[in-house]
């Protein structure tokens, strides 16, 4: 998570944490519309997991619940964790060791 909040800050990014899913669920929760533009979700996280927590904001009775871009981030780069991903309703999928230079690549292709 440093990594990506070092990576972001310098590309100008304001960056908020959540340490576990259902953190992450209530950071979202409340937030202003829109305050986000994009969520990177780790998969494998205390509490409630990536996928989880996915579906949870998803769920949530808010427009930009529906269409905020979410990415996940794993160290399991495998078919079917892409396709996982895909069906708890995030939009990319990103693997770990982050490379640096594709995540911005994602971002800006989903937010811009």
């Amino acid at each position: 998570m440093e990594i990506a909040e070092f990576v972001l800050q310098n590309e100008g990014a304001d960056v908020s944490k959540a340490w576990n899913g259902q953190e992450a669920v209530e950071v979202f929760k409340k937030s202003e519309p829109r305050e986000f533009d994009v969520i990177l979700m780790d998969i494998m996280m205390p509490v409630v997991n990536g996928y989880e927590a996915t579906k949870m904001i998803r769920s949530l009775e808010r427009e930009d619940a529906k269409e905020i871009p979410i990415i996940a981030m794993t160290a399991n780069a495998f078919t079917e964790d892409r396709i996982r991903a895909k069906e708890a309703g995030m939009d990319e999928h990103v693997a770990k060791p982050v490379d640096v230079e594709l995540l911005v690549r994602v971002i800006h292709k989903l937010v811009g």
